[in-house]
């Protein structure tokens, strides 16, 4: 359930990426819609304060050497006749001295140089009040310059913002408004074709679970979108290799269940004759002992056949091969020898190693570690001299050699017999699961070369197979030859116990 809860949804990831700038932007918007709905509605009023300033800078004149303002009967109530607003206008003499209208009206800052004629704005206060200025400086008109002046005349018309900032949120409404009606829509617009977008992927999951369980067949690419393409050939990819998997693993089960049919025939036939022998009055111990000894070379042949099959699927367990760590195959050879030694005796065969250790030095074998799973290399070797042993006859020779390379790279694991030998038509085929060479009375499950061929799998070891030894006369036995070469694992710090098995 948690971890349902964590999933992320690749719709709703691609929804959050989307919509997430539109719902930045959109306050960004908004702040920055409201400086120039200002500026829009600063325009037709400042032009109006402009003309208006200019009308009355026509009415400054000089009268007897001082500047003089002669404002048309009725003009004062026409300027103050705005409902929405207040206007306030000043005229100021050449010297800086009141001439006429408001005395509250602030005069232009000190370091702004006067340019006659030129119309210019401002922004101010009056009476606490924000303002909109328009003023400009007047020359003295039909007259020559008077002593004393320092500047020219200045005419100043200031009006309120009410109707500016009136006409600044009409603007905001008219530009906001809409927003709040086409953000919704986008969103529903974007939805949907995100969802139409990505539907694709919902046929391709409808068509993939109406697939029956046994239907490993690839997946059509063509009816998938582009981006998608990849994960389709990965999943064939999947499919092709579950499908080669099964196909080996059916082969494997029913060849394991066919031989397995033989030796368990044979255990109910003994088991069916001794029966028959005992109810006819045949008491003989010589031949109830002979019943007796075929039902258990059945029983052992079953028994082996099981033991291979176990080391099969303990060849192919992933997680075992996974647990990798230092190992001494040298000792591990030396080791699993001895217990085949009672065996050789039996068969009256020289079984011998050559290698490190061989000689009780405890030093040498300390080149001869590799990075490998102790019990999958210890099942290597068993079946290596199980097979050995099984083609060997009496009186030859099995030996099992361990090659250590003087310079630390490799480690090389030979096991030699002077058996038949493999020709070298068979050799690849012997290492698949029940093969046996033909023209052979020798009882095996045909399994032990696959277990090895698996086990050098997994370890990556290099496996091959040719005579042991070669050029010898046609009716002498040339024997088989099996080489392993693995990766040797770095070499341990000096003085470090040996660890490896």
């Amino acid at each position: 359930m948690d971890k349902l809860r964590g999933q992320r949804s690749l719709f709703g990831e691609i929804l959050d990426w989307m919509l997430a700038p539109l719902l930045l932007l959109w306050p960004m918007s908004i702040a920055l819609t409201w400086p120039v709905a200002q500026s829009i509605a600063h325009r037709p009023y400042d032009r109006a304060l402009g003309e208006m300033s200019r009308v009355l800078a026509q009415q400054v004149g000089v009268d007897r050497g001082r500047v003089a303002f002669a404002l048309p009967a009725g003009a004062d109530q026409l300027l103050r006749a705005d409902e929405a607003d207040q206007i306030y206008f000043q005229v100021l003499g050449a010297r800086g001295e009141y001439v006429a209208g408001d005395r509250a009206l602030p005069v232009p800052p000190e370091e702004e140089l006067p340019a006659v004629g030129e119309l210019r704005y401002r922004d101010d206060t009056v009476h606490n009040e924000p303002v909109r200025v328009a003023y400009l400086w007047v020359a003295m008109p039909g007259a020559p310059r008077i002593p004393g002046t320092t500047s020219p005349a200045l005419v100043q018309v200031a009006e309120t913002l009410g109707k500016r900032s009136q006409l600044a949120t009409e603007i905001i409404k008219g530009v906001i408004l809409p927003q709040f009606a086409i953000l919704p829509l986008a969103v529903l617009l974007v939805w949907l074709a995100l969802a139409r977008g990505i539907a694709p992927l919902g046929e391709l999951q409808q068509r993939i679970r109406r697939r029956a369980a046994d239907d490993l067949s690839p997946i059509d690419e063509t009816d998938a979108p582009e981006e998608v393409s990849p994960l389709v050939r990965a999943i064939n990819d999947l499919l092709g290799r579950l499908d080669r998997s099964f196909v080996t693993q059916k082969r494997f089960l029913a060849d394991a269940a066919h031989q397995l049919k033989t030796p368990l025939a044979g255990l109910r036939t003994q088991a069916e004759i001794a029966q028959r022998e005992i109810d006819a009055g045949e008491r003989e111990p010589e031949a109830l002992k002979r019943s007796l000894q075929q039902i258990a070379l059945s029983s052992q042949r079953a028994a082996h056949m099981v033991n291979q099959l176990l080391s099969m699927a303990r060849a192919e367990d992933r997680e075992l091969a996974m647990r990798m760590s230092d190992v001494n195959l040298a000792r591990l050879a030396t080791e699993t020898v001895r217990d085949f030694v009672p065996r050789a005796l039996e068969k009256r065969i020289d079984l011998g190693y050559e290698g490190p250790g061989a000689d009780g030095d405890t030093a040498q074998p300390q080149r001869s570690r590799v990075r490998g799973q102790a019990v999958l290399l210890r099942e290597l070797i068993r079946n290596l001299l199980d097979n050995a042993l099984h083609y060997t006859p009496p009186g030859g020779t099995v030996t099992v050699r361990v090659v250590a390379d003087p310079f630390g790279q490799v480690v090389v694991l030979q096991v030699e017999d002077s058996g038949p030998g493999i020709p070298a038509t068979e050799r690849e085929l012997v290492f698949q699961p029940f093969y046996r060479v033909l023209g052979t009375d020798v009882d095996g499950s045909g399994l032990g070369l696959a277990i090895v061929a698996e086990i050098a799998r997994q370890h990556r070891a290099t496996l091959s197979l040719d005579e042991a030894r070669e050029g010898v006369a046609e009716d002498a036995s040339p024997g088989a030859r099996f080489t392993l070469r693995f990766a040797a694992a770095p070499a341990a710090p000096p003085g470090a116990p040996d660890t490896g098995f």
